[in-house]
């Protein structure tokens, strides 16, 4: 298990009470499970009936976007990564 830290949009932070929460993990997948966990209502707004990243959802692991990862939320986590929730907005 890797210590990582969730760094959550303005949108999302209330429900956590803070910006980043500091979770262990061996996978992003495992990391955004363990998020869901200790904050229940997450999960409905990060994740679909199939529990699929929603389209307007995205999840950078160290700056990269993991929908460009092979493995999707499956990639592995090292100590000390950094995992990015952030709300797509639409709007004029």
């Amino acid at each position: 298990m890797a210590r990582v830290t969730v760094s959550l949009p303005s949108l999302l932070a209330p429900f956590a009470e803070a910006s980043q929460v500091e979770l262990e993990a061996k996978s992003v997948g495992e990391a955004l499970a363990v998020l869901t966990r200790k904050i229940p209502v997450l999960l409905q707004l990060l994740f679909d009936e199939e529990g699929v990243l929603r389209e307007h959802v995205l999840c950078f692991h160290n700056g990269e976007n993991i929908r460009w990862y092979p493995e999707g939320l499956e990639h592995l986590v090292q100590a000390g990564d950094d995992l990015t929730i952030i709300q797509a907005v639409a709007g004029g």
